[in-house]
């Protein structure tokens, strides 16, 4: 087992259960969200801002390609899937688990999407971005976790069993 990559929506808790997962696995943790806004010296949203949601997307893909890391948890941002490059790239160095939660419980657990640096295209409602994203998630995903009636521990605890696996 060489890495593990969490993908999922925006607040499905891929960054919360990832640190979670590198401290209970010994691994390394890195949020690729951090890593993008580190190298370009700005925030997701004034990204999104500036360069617009097709140039967000490429700095995404080109960060998350050019990931070289072993032995860590990988939280990537909600739309790391529009990147086939990258997905690819993160299929090849790890494990990917989607961390899979009904649209009604990420609506509540999310705040204001554009403070989160969410990406919605004009027009587009958070409904619509969850129906066009779920099928990336499955296909890019080798295990999926359904975090339905699961608080953090539990979600954690069937990482560990589908991963020993």
């Amino acid at each position: 087992m060489e890495n593990i990559v969490l993908i999922g929506m925006p607040g499905s808790g891929k960054s919360t259960i990832g640190v979670v997962l590198a401290k209970v696995l010994g691994y390394e943790f890195v949020d690729s969200d951090l890593l993008i806004q580190k190298r370009e010296k700005r925030l997701l949203s004034e990204i999104i801002e500036q360069e617009g949601i097709e140039g967000f997307l490429e700095i995404e893909n080109d960060v998350n390609k050019n990931l070289n890391v072993e032995r860590t948890v990988i939280a990537t941002g909600g739309s790391a899937v529009y990147g086939a490059e990258a997905m690819a790239h993160l299929k090849r160095i790890g494990t990917v688990i989607y961390l899979k939660l009904d649209y009604k419980r990420l609506r509540r657990r999310l705040g204001s999407l554009k403070k989160r640096g969410v990406v919605l295209k004009k027009g587009q409602t958070f409904r619509m971005l969850y129906e066009e994203r779920t099928p990336l998630y499955e296909k890019y995903a080798d295990l999926i976790i359904d975090e339905e009636n699961n608080d953090i521990r539990e979600t954690l605890q069937i990482i560990q069993e589908k991963l020993k696996k």
